[in-house]
C-alpha cells in the first residue's frame, strides 16, 4: 500500500523540487490542469511590468529597436526550437495554433500537387479537424479530409493523401504516437506529416530533426507556461523551406517589410510565416516560461512525469477502488504527461473536486483529465488529490445539483 510518508520521501529526493518555488501557486490548491493552462512563473509579472512601464511607457516606438522588440519573436522561436529538437531558424512564433495549422496545411498541399486529401484521426483535437475541413472547403474540388480510427491513419494514407495531420499526444486519452515511426510510414506513402505538439512541447521528449518530421505546430500556454492566449509556434523542416508557399502573406513575412513595396516578395525560409505585428507583451511572458523550461533537464522532467502518472493512477485506485476506468495507456512510452479516467458522471465529479481545491478538467463525453506538470507538482500533491477524490466518491458529494451546471468553459 502506498503511504503519504513514502511520497514525502520522494519529494525530498526530487531533483526538480526547487522549481516549484519559482511558480506562483495558490495555497490550498492541487493544480492538475497545467496541460490546459500552465501556472504563473513568479518572474513573469515583473518582466511584463518592465515591458509596459519602461519599454512601452518610456521607450514608446523606439523600443522596436532599442529594446529589441523586432527580434523578440525570433529569439523566442529559437528557444522553442531547443525544446523540440529543431534547427535554429526552423521554428517561428506567431498567431494561434489554429492559424498556424491553416498556414502549414496550405503549404503542405502546395508541395504535393495532385494530392488533395488530408488524413487525420477521428479523436484528433477538434480545432485541428475544423481547420482542415475549412481548408478543404475553401479550396473546393477534390480536396477533402479523411478520418481514420485511432492508430489507423497510416492505413488510410493512399496515393491521394498530401498530408497526415496528427496530435503527438492525444488531448482526451493521453495516448502518444511514435513520431519517428509514423512519420517514416507516411513519407513512404508520399505524404507529408504535420504534428500538433500542444500536449508535448515541454512535457515529453520531442526531436523533430531526428524524426525527420515535415511540419509541426504547438501552443505557448500549456507546458510552456506562457499565459492565457500565449502565441503559438510552427515548424517546417529546413529541407522544405525553399519550396514553401503560405496561404496567408503579410508585411512582416516580406523580404523587406520596411521598404513598403506594393508587390509581395517572400522572406527566405520560415521568416515568411510571420504575417503580422508580433504581440510583444505576450511574447515577453512566453519567453519567461520557456526560459524556465529550458533550465530543467527534460530527461528528469519525463522521468518524474511517468512516475507521477503511475503513482496517481495507483493512489486513485487505492482511494476509490474499481470506480474509474483508465483510458490512458499503461506503458509510459505510449502516453504523455496526463492521466485520463472515464466515468459516466465525470463532469460533476470534476466540479466537486475543483470545489475542494483539486483542479483538473473534464473532456466530453466522460473523461476526468489530470495533467502532470513535474516542475510544479509534488508527490504529496498526488496523495492529496487521490484522497480528495476518494472522499468525493465515498460521500457522494458530486451528486449535489450545483455540480451538474455546465459553465461556458468546461
Amino acid at each position: 500500500m502506498l503511504t503519504r510518508t513514502a511520497l514525502d520521501q520522494l519529494d525530498r529526493d526530487d531533483p526538480l523540487a526547487p522549481f516549484r518555488g519559482r511558480f506562483a501557486l495558490p495555497p490550498g490548491v492541487v493544480y492538475l490542469d497545467g496541460n490546459s493552462l500552465g501556472p504563473l512563473p513568479r518572474a513573469t509579472p515583473g518582466r511584463v511590468a518592465e515591458v509596459v512601464a519602461r519599454e512601452w511607457g518610456e521607450g514608446l516606438i523606439r523600443s522596436w529597436n532599442d529594446a529589441g522588440w523586432i527580434d523578440l519573436a525570433a529569439r523566442v522561436a529559437d528557444s522553442i526550437a531547443r525544446l523540440v529538437g529543431a534547427a535554429p531558424g526552423s521554428v517561428a512564433v506567431a498567431d494561434s495554433t489554429s492559424v498556424n495549422l491553416f498556414k502549414l496545411l496550405g503549404a503542405a498541399l502546395t508541395l504535393r500537387p495532385g494530392r488533395c486529401v488530408v488524413v487525420s484521426e477521428r479523436d484528433n483535437f477538434p480545432t485541428d479537424l475544423y481547420v482542415a475541413q475549412g481548408m478543404a472547403a475553401f479550396l473546393g474540388g477534390e480536396h477533402r479530409v479523411r478520418l481514420a480510427e485511432p492508430g489507423a491513419a497510416i492505413d488510410a494514407t493512399g496515393d491521394d493523401a498530401a498530408v497526415v495531420m496528427l496530435s503527438h499526444v492525444n488531448y482526451r486519452t493521453g495516448a502518444m504516437h511514435d513520431m519517428a515511426a509514423v512519420t517514416r510510414a507516411a513519407q513512404e506513402r508520399g505524404a507529408l506529416v504535420l504534428w500538433d505538439l500542444a500536449h508535448s512541447a515541454g512535457a515529453v521528449p520531442v526531436d523533430l530533426s531526428a524524426a525527420d518530421a515535415d511540419f509541426a505546430v504547438g501552443c505557448g500556454y500549456k507546458f510552456l507556461n506562457g499565459g492565457p492566449g500565449a502565441p503559438a509556434f510552427l515548424y517546417a523542416a529546413p529541407r522544405l523551406h525553399a519550396g514553401l508557399r503560405f496561404p496567408i502573406t503579410g508585411w512582416l513575412g516580406h523580404a523587406a517589410p520596411f521598404a513598403f513595396k506594393t508587390e509581395y516578395r517572400a522572406a527566405s525560409g520560415l521568416a515568411q510565416a510571420v504575417v503580422g505585428t508580433p504581440p510583444i507583451l505576450s511574447l515577453a511572458a512566453l519567453e519567461v516560461g520557456i526560459s524556465l523550461a529550458l533550465e530543467a533537464p527534460l530527461s528528469d522532467v519525463r522521468a518524474k512525469s511517468a512516475r507521477q502518472v503511475a503513482l496517481l493512477a495507483a493512489l486513485i485506485e487505492q482511494a476509490a477502488p474499481g470506480i474509474f476506468r483508465r483510458v490512458t495507456p499503461d506503458d509510459p512510452a505510449r502516453h504523455g504527461s496526463q492521466l485520463c479516467l472515464s466515468h459516466p458522471d465525470a463532469y460533476a465529479i470534476m466540479q466537486a473536486l475543483i470545489d475542494r481545491g483539486v483542479i483538473g478538467d473534464f473532456r466530453a463525453p466522460d473523461i476526468l483529465r489530470f495533467g502532470i506538470t513535474p516542475l510544479t507538482l509534488s508527490y504529496a500533491d498526488l496523495w492529496d488529490a487521490a484522497a480528495t477524490l476518494g472522499a468525493v466518491m465515498a460521500e457522494g458529494a458530486w451528486r449535489d445539483p450545483r455540480f451538474a451546471v455546465r459553465g461556458a468553459v468546461t
